[in-house]
């Protein structure tokens, strides 16, 4: 029987006095079936985790249905003739300290059910007279053939650390009071979903802003996606072309752009575009306008003009992208097409289309998603301006954008947290529905 067939129930049912020990004491079905080592380490893991829980572990389990109470106070002391400050509850380390406990709960939780299956079946091996692994076996196994389980167990812990739970912390921001209102910046209380209503209200200010917000983020990305990849697809075909001269000179010059940082190409637009920068001067010094043109100040045009600067931004990259799967492109599809009589647009539409859609695919569908989380663009260009949308939204604001400025610059932590948690769920959505009703998914054997 392995180990995944083993259940907590059975070996508590079927096992002997050691295995049905180390459900209490942890380790004890190891020690008891020569493992000594390995039932060293799982009590020591144990005790060190209740001596953590009370010392400290219970009393932040405790408090967070209510993240605290004190508040930060002074106190008069007739002895010293002077005030105390006292130190009251902090919220935010409250919560953050019963996510890890939680998190450590089922730690231990698990390793109580891993400790449990392995014990009975040490039992059944020492019943069926197989030999019990020494450490040094169970150590040279781990380099050779759980070797999967050595390479991903680091990688693993840091995704928990420093991944997952800072998300669940962040997550249960939305569902509090945490905010600058009321001055809850240190002391706040679970808001339950009132938040999200807020954010949901079409009819509240702050649930305008979202809406408005969210309408502008999707065309933003759907422009600044399927733009590039036109563009880049039709000058990639343009330059792809046998009649074309230089091919490999024609490629550098746009390639040449991606070599320059994305954010110094964005900071030099920003200053070109301004009323007293160089596009307005050179255009007034001209005599083809006779006032700045406003690339920053109209909402409009501010949004055009990102779009635009984008497409310059991205298209060689598209371009790239299309090159190579251009020329992977089986050149008898071509061949038989103009034996059937079909023209250069037919054959676009028939063959050149779809095979590129059927490759590019994820690949769109992953240029849509970093647009909408397309933060440095819209920060280093417009910074969300000119005006805004409500309180706290530009109009050239996307989501992220927004979601920088309730957090960072504002301190609006707990709407914060619900802009991310409608984004994710935004995005998730767009893309399982998107990919999963794609060519590329129903049919991954083969094109045609």
């Amino acid at each position: 029987m392995s180990e995944e067939q083993i259940t907590v129930r059975e070996a508590l049912k079927h096992g002997d006095f050691s295995t049905k020990l180390s459900a209490v004491v942890m380790g004890a079905g190891m020690l008891g079936h020569r493992q000594i080592a390995k039932g060293i380490l799982v009590l020591v893991t144990e005790v060190a985790f209740l001596v953590y829980m009370l010392g400290r572990g219970f009393h932040d389990l405790v408090m967070i249905p209510s993240l605290g109470t004190e508040t930060y106070h002074k106190n008069w002391n007739e002895a010293l003739q002077a005030f105390e400050y006292l130190d009251g509850d902090d919220s935010q380390q409250i919560l953050l300290a019963g996510v890890v406990v939680l998190f450590g709960v089922a730690a231990i939780v698990a390793l109580w059910i891993l400790q449990m299956r392995h014990s009975y079946r040490l039992q059944r091996q020492i019943k069926e007279g197989e030999d019990v692994p020494t450490l040094r076996q169970d150590l040279k196994n781990l380099l050779d053939g759980n070797l999967h389980i050595t390479l991903m167990t680091l990688p693993c812990i840091g995704i928990l650390i420093f991944n997952v739970v800072p998300l669940v912390y962040m997550i249960s921001m939305a569902f509090t009071t945490y905010s600058k209102e009321g001055e809850h910046l240190v002391l706040f209380d679970w808001d339950g979903l009132n938040q999200f209503v807020r954010v949901l209200n079409m009819d509240g200010n702050i649930g305008q802003q979202f809406w408005g917000v969210l309408a502008w983020t999707v065309i933003w990305a759907i422009f600044a996606t399927f733009l590039n990849y036109i563009l880049g697809m039709a000058l990639a075909l343009l330059i792809n072309r046998k009649e074309t001269k230089g091919k490999a000179f024609w490629r550098f010059c746009f390639v040449l752009s991606i070599a320059v940082p994305q954010f110094v190409t964005l900071m030099i637009m920003n200053i070109m575009l301004q009323p007293s920068g160089a596009v307005n001067v050179l255009l007034m010094n001209a005599g083809l306008i006779s006032d700045p043109i406003p690339f920053w100040t109209d909402a409009m045009l501010a949004r055009i003009t990102i779009i635009v600067i984008n497409i310059w931004v991205g298209i060689p990259y598209t371009m790239l992208q299309v090159t190579g799967i251009l020329q992977n492109i089986p050149a008898e599809l071509y061949e038989a097409a103009k034996m059937d009589g079909a023209g250069p647009v037919r054959i676009f539409f028939k063959i050149t289309l779809p095979y590129m859609l059927f490759v590019t695919m994820p690949y769109l569908i992953t240029s849509f998603v970093s647009n909408i989380n397309n933060f440095n663009v819209i920060y280093l260009l417009s910074g969300g301006g000119p005006t805004r949308v409500g309180d706290t939204a530009g109009q050239t604001d996307l989501l992220v954008t927004w979601l920088y400025k309730l957090t960072i610059d504002q301190q609006y932590y707990n709407l914060g947290a619900v802009i991310g948690i409608l984004t994710f769920v935004i995005l998730t959505a767009i893309t399982l529905v998107t990919y999963r009703n794609s060519s590329s998914y129903k049919n991954e054997e083969a094109f045609m």
